[in-house]
């Protein structure tokens, strides 16, 4: 499979089938995805594969932190604290379109409430994986993530793999750093679930569009 292919056939899965994901491919799929790039070689990720009983438990965790403390805070601001355009039309669109595509329209906050209380439990998905970086490190560990992350999940599709990159995974990180044996210095960065996509779920023909080239791009010569 050509990278270029790998890039238009990854896409965010929200249903995975009930089916255990073989430990030669996560493997395979780390061992690969090692050879990001990130300033000056510090490699600065840390990953925790998460999967069985013990996913099971840390879901739990996750829910029960989400009903007893409403939305969790992260070691770091993902979003901005105010937003603007063009970024919060995007945003908007991106909702709408998941929930038109489920069906559950705007007043039915309880149906909105279920769906997105199934990002704490990596949307179903037979693993998550869970990645930190060391409170020592600055912005720039933040772009070598992000370089790693993509190459997760280009190798996973070439593996017959979906994924979710997940920033609520990030929501309750002192629940994730005890239930997994992470000291406080580590911040959690995201999670991902990893899995064999349900290509049957209507959730999964979600697509978000992307912006042309010419509208994002300025060249000088």
């Amino acid at each position: 499979m050509k990278v270029s292919e790998a890039l238009k056939a990854r896409k965010s899965v929200r249903a995975f089938l009930d089916k255990p994901v073989e430990e030669e491919k996560i493997h395979r799929i780390l061992k690969a995805a090692r050879h990001a790039p990130s300033g000056t070689n510090t490699q600065p990720w840390l990953v925790a594969v998460v999967k069985g009983q013990k996913k099971q438990a840390l879901d739990k965790q996750m829910l029960a932190a989400y009903e007893k403390f409403g939305k969790g805070h992260p070691n770091y601001n993902y979003y901005p604290q105010e937003w603007i355009e063009p970024f919060k039309g995007r945003r908007v669109a991106c909702g709408k379109q998941l929930y038109s595509v489920l069906n559950i329209p705007r007043e039915d906050k309880a149906g909105q409430r279920a769906q997105w209380q199934a990002n704490y439990r990596a949307f179903d998905a037979p693993v998550a994986l869970y990645f930190f970086l060391d409170e020592i490190m600055e912005t720039g560990s933040f772009m070598d993530y992000g370089m790693f992350l993509q190459s997760i999940m280009l190798v996973a599709v070439e593996e017959g793999l979906a994924t979710c990159p997940q920033a609520a995974l990030s929501e309750y990180p002192e629940v994730v750093r005890e239930a997994l044996g992470y000291e406080e210095r580590y911040r959690v960065v995201c999670g991902m679930a990893l899995g064999y996509e349900d290509e049957s779920a209507v959730i999964n023909s979600y697509r978000t569009p992307r912006e042309e080239v010419d509208n994002f791009t300025r060249f000088f010569e």
